[in-house]
């Protein structure tokens, strides 16, 4: 009996090997799980248009901050200028050089890594070479260079079309890996893995404001095909869903189908930008007893966990077009000089969190970037920017870096914002 046993198990494990021998990935990497490590989502979509000049109308100015660009090595003009009169210039995403500067600014602030945004729209055939594919080339070398973790998080938000489903990033998952080599980059490899193999995530899944019913998209059948496909798949997954997916309800479906898709996975990062504030008093000990009952209900279901942390967020400038009837005010959820950002990297810690997601690396849009940014924003009538508190403009990436060492236990943890010496 226990040799038959044992013949069976062989030839499980041979049945297991033979279907991964085919694999297109990397057997190695630098970065075998995200567990200790802080990731921030890179979106990579400021575009210089045609005629070089960006933001040419200061009445169409939908970005509520300003980067310091001061170390770009190459920027452009805009139609907007600063108090002392001079032109104001913003960086393009898919230039090399930019690319390189910000990878190189997470090494030297200890930002583990990032997840490349990959919107649907930009995973259809028709749109696969061009921006959003040059920023990827850009961002896989540069992590290799400046030894940083990536890996590629599909953003179903462009999902619109009738009758479209996930099929499309099949097919785009396939493009990644065969032509850009993503979890094969040449040099170091740094293709971020979870669970020994590398992880995947799906952003959109679960918020009511979707044009889309989770039930008619294929999302179970791109999850099996990440997981088990001979050549591409081998993948662990990871689920962007609605901060309250656990209790369904609020800012989620309320549809217990979403709970078998993210049983189906290996990570869930609920998404919590403007779900928590420092102006509402103690609103830190509701956050904290999010992602305790998060965290039990993960481990009961065995699956891993990974809170959301964002330094502020502010749309003022964004709303005058999406919301002309209702424009929302600047800053609408301050920054406070790093100190809400810090509560939130502090608690989610205290609270048992083992591995950090930063909203977002780059994105000036709605106020919630860490990269470099400015106290010294262009001057205008129309207009507002949400600058830096008088911080100096590698702030939070410093403070980044802070929290990632105390995740790691590398420093006591200190529920006081850190000063630098």
């Amino acid at each position: 009996m226990r040799k038959k046993i044992k013949l069976i198990f062989i030839a499980t494990l041979l049945f297991a090997s033979s279907i991964f021998a085919g694999s297109k990935h990397a057997t190695e990497t630098k970065y075998p799980s995200y567990k200790g490590l802080v990731m921030a989502g890179y979106q990579g979509w400021f575009r210089l248009p045609t005629d070089g000049v960006m933001y040419p109308d200061e009445k169409q100015v939908r970005i509520d901050m300003w980067p310091d660009v001061s170390e770009y090595k190459q920027t452009y003009p805009t139609g907007l200028k600063h108090a002392d009169g001079s032109t104001a210039r913003f960086f393009n995403s898919a230039d090399k050089s930019t690319v390189d500067t910000h990878f190189s600014w997470m090494q030297e602030y200890g930002v583990d890594g990032v997840f490349m945004q990959r919107f649907f729209s930009a995973a259809r055939p028709g749109a696969r070479k061009g921006h959003a594919t040059d920023v990827l080339t850009h961002a896989f070398e540069a992590a290799s260079k400046y030894d940083r973790a990536i890996a590629i998080m599909y953003d179903l938000s462009g999902l619109k079309r009738e009758g479209e489903d996930c099929s499309a990033l099949i097919e785009d998952w396939k493009y990644l890996v065969d032509s850009l080599k993503v979890t094969n980059q040449k040099g170091a490899k740094t293709y971020l893995h979870h669970n020994g193999k590398p992880l995947v995530a799906i952003w959109g899944v679960g918020f009511p404001d979707r044009p889309y019913n989770i039930r008619n998209i294929g999302i179970e059948r791109f999850i099996n095909f990440l997981k088990n496909d001979p050549v591409y798949g081998g993948c662990s997954v990871m689920l962007g869903v609605p901060t309250f997916w656990r209790d369904l309800n609020a800012d989620c479906i309320p549809d217990p189908y979403l709970h078998d898709i993210i049983r189906s996975a290996d990570i869930v990062l609920p998404w919590m930008v403007q779900r928590f504030t420092p102006l509402l008093h103690n609103d830190m000990d509701r956050y904290r007893d999010v992602i305790i009952g998060d965290i039990q209900w993960c481990k009961e279901n065995k699956i891993d966990y990974v809170p959301c942390v964002t330094p502020g967020f502010s749309w003022h400038n964004l709303s005058r077009f999406e919301f002309p009837d209702d424009i929302k005010p600047s800053g609408s959820i301050p920054r406070q000089g790093g100190r809400f950002y810090w509560q939130q990297m502090s608690t989610a810690i205290r609270s048992g969190a083992e591995m950090i997601y930063v909203a977002m690396f780059d994105e000036v849009n709605e106020g919630t970037a860490i990269f470099k940014c400015t106290d010294n924003p262009p001057v205008s009538e129309h207009a507002k920017f949400v600058g830096m508190d008088g911080k100096p403009s590698d702030h939070y990436l410093w403070l980044t870096g802070e929290a990632a060492r105390m995740l790691r236990s590398e420093k006591p943890l200190s529920m006081k914002m850190p000063e630098r010496e």
